[in-house]
């Protein structure tokens, strides 16, 4: 039976709201720890247990190796044709600025954000905006072809292994897996902090993690297909594809694998979602997805119980 997440945020941190999604079939559901800690999600976490009972699976998604920016006073408008600084209007890393080239493109926030790099400065990397957007704290960055430099686990994602056993926590998700080690170096991490039953969920998110899936397969528990940074990785008519070969490499494997993102996107505004959403879901679990899970539709959109009707009765159909 294919299993149903959800991802916890403020749409959805509500006793009724959360009822209702557990009683429409969801199964578990999603933390985002880029975001917040576990120790901070405490009260949203003790709703998840109230409503959906003992059996309600809670995953958590680590930091990892994954390139963000880092915290801005407030969000802000980055217009068509502007040119900004990263490093200074943009907080960014100054390890990751190293990396990036002239020329480069840059995209931010999942790719909703696109720029171009124009040339290295005593301030940082003046690029010009292609593809506009609104920006807040601590959405991803990414430059495609180029991979950055990062240790497995962050000194933040080693706090949470800590409180893991404490909040019972089924699953662990690690982003932007790259090789077999960074899922040994996690599963050392878990071990070491008492969670050794704790499931790994490796997210295939970059092409180092599909060109590895051979090596990913046996090192976790279920594979992650996670659409929205591979669509960056790739030129977005290709996904389709990647998404096709990494199912059945998790099929002729006896893998389970779970496919996510914008699953059901529209309905982050909509109480109705489009048919080219429900029909990616029936073939998501035609291929046989052993789990879906929505992001942003439950955590901060306007429908989030509806979001889950469709989805569970999509799956079940």
């Amino acid at each position: 039976m294919t299993e149903i997440y959800g991802t916890l945020g403020p749409a959805c941190a509500d006793r009724m709201i959360l009822q209702k999604m557990f009683e429409l079939g969801m199964t578990g559901m999603r933390l985002n720890l880029s975001h917040m800690s576990l120790t901070e999600a405490d009260r949203m976490i003790r709703f998840m247990r109230s409503s959906g009972g003992e059996h309600a699976k809670l995953l958590i998604d680590l930091q990892g190796p994954e390139v963000r920016i880092g915290i801005l006073p407030e969000a802000v408008l980055l217009e068509n044709n502007s040119v900004i600084v990263l490093g200074q209007d943009i907080p960014v890393s100054p390890d990751i600025l190293n990396e990036i080239l002239e020329g480069d493109e840059i995209l931010l926030d999942d790719g909703k954000i696109l720029l171009k790099a124009l040339e290295k400065t005593s301030e940082g990397i003046r690029a010009r905006v292609l593809r506009g957007g609104r920006l807040s704290s601590r959405k991803s960055l990414a430059v495609p072809g180029k991979s950055f430099h990062l240790p497995t686990l962050t000194e933040a994602d080693m706090e949470n292994l800590r409180h893991a056993q404490e909040y019972e926590v089924y699953g662990v998700m690690l982003p932007f897996v790259r090789g077999k080690q960074d899922l040994i170096d996690l599963r050392r991490a878990l071990n070491e902090t008492g969670n050794e039953q704790i499931r790994i969920f490796a997210k295939i998110e970059n092409m180092d993690g599909v060109d590895r899936i051979d090596e990913l397969i046996p090192e976790c528990n279920e594979i992650v297909i996670a659409r929205g940074d591979l669509g960056n990785a790739v030129p977005l008519w290709e996904l389709p594809k990647i998404q096709k070969y990494l199912s059945r490499k998790c099929r002729e494997a006896g893998r389970p694998f779970m496919v996510v993102t914008q699953m059901l996107a529209s309905m982050e505004n909509s109480p109705v979602p489009t048919r080219a959403e429900v029909s990616d879901i029936y073939n998501a679990v035609l291929d046989g997805a052993s789990s879906v899970m929505v992001t942003g539709e439950t955590a901060s959109g306007k429908y989030p119980a509806e979001v889950i009707r469709y989805l569970v009765n999509t799956v079940r159909s």
